[in-house]
């Protein structure tokens, strides 16, 4: 499968309008991701995901069309140690392994990019996809929060989901996997 991670462009916009206006896609993804997304939306948000130096917000494609998106985010203070990870791909392509492969390289991407010793994600209870990209990509559940994510008049639990910088060694040293991103 041809998938790459890559910077946001601003010829990206079109499909990036396209899958990221979905309710399908907002229902599980924090209220930063607004519903309806418009073409406003995307500008802004491509223009935001090229500021930081080095990026850490890519585009997933696919095909050569960008499909979703994903980024690791780094935390401070007496988070210092801990990077968040967020993804999302347009609801055509999920239940393909996009998401899997996308993650296996963002992984790679954040430990060897980042002095951090966990990388994390939260996934909301009833979103099945999600959890199995997580646990396929050798993550595990550390924590289940119940009930303290309010979304759309509805509360949800949080299942929280970490792989530690030991992990992504082990797993690298035995699969000699590395990233396709040098940033």
């Amino acid at each position: 499968m041809n998938i790459k991670i890559r910077p946001w462009d601003k010829s990206d916009l079109p499909s990036l309008v396209k899958y990221a206006n979905n309710p399908n896609v907002a229902q599980y993804l924090t209220n930063q991701f607004p519903h309806p997304y418009t073409e406003e939306d995307g500008k802004a948000f491509i223009e935001f995901s090229r500021k930081d130096d080095p990026i850490h917000i890519f585009a997933i494609e696919f095909d050569g069309e960008a499909i979703g998106g994903i980024g690791v985010h780094p935390k401070d203070d007496i988070h210092c140690k801990n990077a968040e990870l967020g993804y999302w791909i347009g609801e055509p392509f999920w239940g393909k392994g996009i998401a899997t492969l996308a993650l296996q390289h963002i992984i790679d991407f954040a430990f060897e990019n980042y002095n951090i010793d966990r990388l994390y994600a939260s996934a909301f209870g009833p979103n099945k996809g999600s959890q199995r990209v997580l646990e396929k990509s050798n993550f595990k559940l550390e924590a289940t929060f119940i009930k303290t994510v309010f979304k759309n008049n509805e509360y949800y639990d949080e299942l929280c989901y970490a792989m530690r910088r030991t992990k992504w060694k082990s797993i690298r040293n035995s699969n000699g996997r590395s990233t396709i991103l040098k940033m």
